[in-house]
């Protein structure tokens, strides 16, 4: 039996705490500072030794299939608990599917038979690791990247902001790079265009990125773009040195300085519509009554794997602060100063974290769906469910 059985609030054991997200899933144990476990959320496909995500079912049959047998790796390889006596927090975003939503509940419900089950929302869990009631979560993760204020507990969904531009578009334009600019050297010293050998498989593109590519500075970054619209190549500042990275076979892919840099620049570069990663924490905060913008540009979260990248931080600073000074937002943000807060733990399992340490209170029987319930029902209690009591349909967080 694990050490960790039987701890909790009155001999109760402690709660599961799954954020099932578009590239990893972390899973642990509520009321600890880290996940035990981050693993691809990757599921072999029915009938196929082919790996594909495990939310990537359009039809509900084999998306609760494909979860059964995700879940089961969860609890049997990784965690080692009896699933029946734990309750569950399931840390979600606010516009994650509905049949992801309602197949996630039934498969921990009906097929693992689970006590109980909260759906927290990500954003707002984020602001629990730093106990603040109020703040602009930028979640940049796998798909897109995501803005969202909280305010005292109360995600405000009228004032979201969202972009496709998160590590898949990274991912995508790398992958190009390197087919048109890099080579490869062999064993013989012969050297290649990669393009030659094969597109690179994605976890690999995604390795070289973490290992290899870096956001850069800000004024370095103005310096590259005005040399590029002059057309005058000669002035743009020297790149930083090249890299080897070894593949399978001895083979060598020779990774050019340029590429390294110029890779992360397509989450700051403006689209037709002159909106950018950096944007969409402004345009979020624009949204909010004018009492709430000081609030949210002085408590600025940033959180997802993209956000772990060399210097994204520091550069997204920047840019919040040459854009707030602007014409287009220094009217709505006159005199605010957008600061960005260091949460206690790295980036891409913030919500994670935040779902631990609501899942270590008391009260957490309390804001669950229990079993009982959910099998009377049939189906998730929802704020927008007319057949719910008055109670039911107040918020968690507001509720006395």
């Amino acid at each position: 039996m694990p050490l960790f059985d039987g701890i909790g609030y009155g001999g109760e054991k402690t709660a599961v705490i799954l954020d099932i997200g578009a590239a990893f899933t972390k899973c642990g144990f509520a009321g600890e500072i880290s996940p035990r476990a981050i693993i691809p959320s990757l599921v072999k496909k029915v009938n196929s030794s082919k790996l594909v995500h495990v939310l990537k079912h359009e039809d509900e049959s084999e998306l609760y299939k494909a979860l059964v047998d995700f879940i089961h790796v969860l609890y049997f390889r990784h965690l080692l608990v009896n699933p029946k006596e734990r309750r569950v927090v399931v840390v979600e975003s606010l516009l994650s599917p509905t049949i992801h939503r309602n197949t996630i509940a039934r498969v921990l419900f009906k097929h693992y038979e689970v006590p109980s089950v909260l759906f927290a929302p990500s954003h707002l869990v984020a602001l629990f690791t730093l106990g603040l009631p109020s703040g602009l979560v930028l979640d940049c993760g796998y798909n897109e990247s995501l803005a969202l204020p909280v305010y005292e507990g109360v995600p405000m969904l009228k004032a979201w902001e969202a972009l496709p531009l998160a590590a898949r578009s990274l991912h995508d334009y790398l992958s190009a790079q390197l087919m048109e600019t890099c080579t490869v050297k062999t064993a013989r010293e012969e050297s290649q265009p990669l393009s030659s050998i094969g597109a690179l498989e994605e976890s690999i593109v995604d390795d070289i990125k973490v290992r290899c590519c870096f956001v850069t500075k800000f004024s370095r970054a103005q310096d590259i773009l005005e040399s590029q619209e002059e057309g005058k190549e000669d002035k743009r500042p020297a790149p930083p040195p090249s890299v080897e990275y070894p593949l399978e076979g001895n083979k060598v892919l020779h990774i050019e300085g340029k590429v390294r840099e110029n890779t992360c620049e397509i989450l700051f570069q403006r689209d037709g519509e002159d909106r950018s990663v950096a944007t969409l924490v402004l345009d979020a905060i624009c949204k909010c009554p004018v009492d709430m913008r000081r609030c949210m540009a002085e408590n600025v979260v940033l959180m997802g794997g993209t956000a772990m990248l060399p210097g994204f931080k520091h550069r997204m600073l920047q840019e919040l602060t040459s854009l707030i000074k602007t014409d287009k937002y220094a009217v709505k943000l006159p005199n605010v100063k957008v600061l960005l807060h260091s949460p206690p733990a790295r980036e891409n399992y913030i919500a994670w974290l935040g779902g631990a340490i609501f899942g270590a209170l008391e009260v957490l029987g309390n804001r669950s769906v229990s079993r009982e319930n959910y099998l009377q029902a049939g189906s998730l209690p929802d704020w927008c469910d007319q057949a719910l009591s008055e109670d039911e349909r107040t918020p968690i967080h507001t509720r006395k």
